[in-house]
């Protein structure tokens, strides 16, 4: 399996992990700060050539009903135009609750006080690559085969 790089995409931040090349562990990157979309495609499109990554997914933050909001527009269009400056594939990936999960498990830590607010955006990215990953993994195991 081929590296993949996640995306927790928020509007001053973006959280960044990547796989390894196997396709089974997700790690943090360090998070950009950036200063609006074309500033936010612009550098994951950058990271993804620099990584080496030969897949993008990312999250998609709907609402627990599964219905999509402002965000989750915001995160169809960061797609669609990083598509149109990456040669890889972009998958869009339910994010659920990744970004409250990450700053549940941050609170009362010493990265919690020791990193920036970016640590829960870059922990998001994590959670998000990884249930993907998982995903990919499980639905091998069911077909025999590779996952696209």
């Amino acid at each position: 399996m081929a590296r993949i790089l996640s995306v927790d995409l928020g509007e001053r931040r973006v959280g960044l992990a990547l796989s390894d090349s196997d396709g089974t562990v997700a790690t943090g990157l360090p998070t950009l700060t950036v200063t609006g979309m074309r500033d936010a495609v612009r550098r994951v499109a950058d990271e993804a050539v620099a990584r080496g990554a030969e897949r993008i997914v990312v999250g998609l933050p709907l609402a627990l009903s599964g219905a999509e909001g402002p965000a989750a527009e915001r995160a169809r269009e960061f797609r669609r135009r990083l598509l149109e400056m990456v040669r890889v594939p972009v998958d869009l990936w339910d994010e659920r609750l990744t970004t409250a999960e990450a700053s549940r498990a941050l609170r009362g830590t010493r990265a919690a006080r020791d990193r920036s607010r970016g640590a829960a955006d870059e922990g998001a990215a994590v959670l998000i690559l990884q249930a993907y990953l998982d995903a990919a993994r499980a639905k091998r195991e069911r077909e025999g085969g590779e996952v696209e």
